[in-house]
């Protein structure tokens, strides 16, 4: 049964596009796998009431807390037994990660090589690729190394490279490649983590540099500054990165992803901010009140929750703590949860936790 789930799954997430109705009989399935083999999910959702006869539709599937990858293993398979353990950076609470457990990567590969295929390459095959972020044998608990690492592998050409170490940015050696690509006129691609970039721009502003990268050339970042760099207002930071690679601003995409996912979503740029958030058919979004967890109505901020089919061994619906409205065919993220939002998140962890503890 497990493995027929999986190569279902599979076959669902690199078709084209697929049914509301297909989406929801998958669902439906992998909640039942979940509930069987996940006890402290299955705890929780029987405090919920939420049972495989009530679970009828994917928006009854309980949303998990986030944080709650930090308290519990939440894992269908046994840990030991996992390929991959993607741990979470630790930042809000003390030094406690959170931990994402995949047997394989059968699925989580799939899924973020088809979604950046069509949202990122836009019909190019391969770019030239700079990283400006450490490789997965220095971080192989980093869901974004592996992630950057599948990037390069599948969609970079051979002269593609890491330019994020031990050491810290090889401001040299990226220079001279930006030079190059200037004067060949060969497009390229950079990518890593927002604050990655922020070093990289101070550097460069201080060295007096610019480039004109060629026609074609985009940059991607993901996950914020915030607790790493100095933090830069979203129009500043894409203006400056307009300014200091030649790329216009429609071609600087952000990623929106986390380690508790297995799926990650893209906007069409940043020439306005804040953009639009997209994910691919074999993920779902809604926006929710914290306090009730009932879906806000059209147009009001909520917390979002992803129900994401690619998350085949942990839960597949999990909560956030991001603050977005929804729009006709994505979100726009808004920022972290404050003041009541905050507190509807802590219960809903705390309910968590009393569940499966009990």
């Amino acid at each position: 049964m497990t493995s027929e789930l999986v190569r279902d799954l599979l076959a669902y997430i690199t078709e084209v596009s697929a049914s509301e109705e297909r989406f929801n009989a998958l669902a439906l399935r992998l909640f039942a796998h979940q509930f069987q083999h996940n006890v402290p999910f299955q705890r929780y959702c029987q405090q919920r009431g939420k049972t495989l006869r009530s679970v009828r539709h994917w928006h009854d599937i309980p949303a998990v807390p986030i944080n709650a990858f930090k308290d519990l293993t939440l894992s269908c398979a046994a840990p030991e037994s996992c390929e991959r353990v993607f741990m979470t950076s630790g930042t809000t609470r003390g030094d406690v990660k959170g931990r994402h457990y995949h047997p394989s990567m059968v699925l989580y590969d799939p899924s973020m090589q088809g979604h950046f295929q069509a949202s990122f390459m836009q019909g190019r095959e391969r770019l030239r690729m700079g990283i400006l972020f450490p490789t997965e044998q220095a971080m192989p608990h980093s869901s974004l190394a592996h992630y950057l690492a599948l990037a390069l592998k599948h969609f970079g050409t051979p002269d593609s490279g890491y330019f994020l170490d031990s050491e810290g940015l090889r401001f040299e050696a990226l220079c001279e490649v930006l030079a190059q690509a200037q004067q060949t006129g060969e497009p390229m691609a950079l990518l890593g983590a927002s604050y990655s970039f922020v070093h990289c721009m101070d550097r460069m502003q201080a060295a007096g540099k610019k480039f004109q990268l060629p026609a074609g050339s985009r940059l991607l970042d993901t996950g914020g500054f915030k607790g790493q760099s100095r933090e830069i207002p979203m129009e500043d930071f894409y203006d400056q990165l307009s300014a200091c690679f030649g790329v216009h601003r429609k071609d600087c995409i952000n990623m929106y992803g986390m380690t508790e996912l297995s799926t990650q979503f893209y906007d069409a740029g940043n020439a306005v901010v804040p953009s639009v958030k997209r994910g691919p058919h074999w993920i779902r979004s809604r926006l929710l009140d914290p306090l009730t967890g009932r879906e806000v109505p059209r147009g009001e901020r909520g917390i979002l929750a992803h129900t994401d089919l690619a998350n085949f061994n942990s839960v597949c619906t999990i909560l956030t703590e991001d603050v977005g409205i929804a729009t006709g065919d994505g979100f726009v993220l808004l920022g972290r949860a404050q003041g009541a939002q905050v507190k509807g998140c802590s219960l809903a962890v705390e309910d968590f936790l009393k569940a499966a503890q009990a």
